[in-house]
C-alpha cells in the first residue's frame, strides 16, 4: 500500500487565511485568535486533554480521532516549531509543546539553518533542509510503511502542493472572514485542476472540505 502524505484538520477562515504575518512568542498564529479558529476540534468529546467528560460526537469528533491514525511521521515547517527566525542562537527553544509533544512519531522540521535532532518524550524532532520531495523521502523512511502528516503552517502546505506531493488534504474552514495574514487559498476551487472535493457543512459552524487526488 501506498504511503499517502496527507493535510489533516487544517483550519483556514472563510478568505482563506490560515495564520496571521506578525507571530511572536506571546502570539503563535499572529493576529489570528486561536481560541475563535480551533473552536469546532477543542468542542470535541475526543479533543485531546479533555477530562470532563463531555464535548461533542459526530463529524467533528471523528476527524479529531482520526487525527493519528496510520501516520508515522510528520513535516513541519519552521515557523509551527517556533517564533525563532535565523542561525538557532541557542538550542534552549524546545516547541510550543513542552515535555509531551503531541506527535508521538518523528517530526521533520524544514529549516535552513543546521540544529542537532531534540527528542522530548517519544517525539524526535530533526530539523532537515531540503526540497519538498527529498524530505517527504526521509520522513517516508521513518515512517516505517505508515502515512505522512504534513502539519504546516500555511507556506509549508503550499510549497508541498506546488510540487504536487500532497495525496489528501482535510480543510476546516470556518464561517468568519480574517482578511490578512497567510492565506492558504483565493478559493476552495483553486485545487479542483488535482483534486475531487467532497464538501460537508458540520453544526459546530464549520466547512469540512475533503480533498483526494484525481
Amino acid at each position: 500500500m501506498a504511503q499517502l502524505l496527507k493535510v489533516q484538520n487544517f483550519n483556514v477562515s472563510a478568505d482563506g487565511v490560515a495564520a496571521g504575518a506578525d507571530q511572536s512568542l506571546e502570539r503563535p498564529f499572529g493576529h489570528v485568535d486561536p481560541e475563535r479558529m480551533f473552536a469546532w476540534c477543542r468542542d470535541t468529546a475526543s479533543w485531546p486533554g479533555r477530562t470532563d467528560g463531555g464535548g461533542s460526537r459526530g463529524l467533528d469528533d471523528f476527524l479529531v480521532r482520526d487525527f493519528s491514525h496510520h501516520i508515522g511521521a510528520e513535516i513541519m515547517g519552521r515557523n509551527k516549531f517556533g517564533p525563532l527566525r535565523g542561525p538557532w542562537q541557542d538550542e534552549e527553544w524546545q516547541g510550543w509543546w513542552g515535555d509531551e509533544p503531541p506527535f508521538h512519531t518523528p517530526v521533520f522540521v524544514l529549516t535552513h539553518h543546521a540544529r542537532p535532532s531534540l527528542t522530548l518524550s517519544d517525539t524526535t524532532f530533526h530539523f532537515v533542509s531540503g526540497d519538498p520531495a527529498s524530505v517527504l523521502e526521509q520522513a517516508r523512511t521513518a515512517a516505517q510503511g505508515k502515512d505522512v502528516r504534513l502539519g504546516g503552517g500555511v507556506t509549508t502546505v503550499r510549497q508541498f502542493l506546488e510540487a504536487d506531493l500532497v495525496d489528501t488534504l482535510h480543510i476546516a474552514v470556518s464561517p468568519f472572514r480574517i482578511g490578512t495574514g497567510l492565506r492558504l487559498w483565493n478559493s476552495p476551487d483553486d485545487l479542483l485542476d488535482r483534486f475531487h472535493r467532497d464538501v460537508v457543512p458540520s453544526p459546530s459552524g464549520v466547512t469540512h472540505h475533503l480533498y483526494w487526488r484525481k
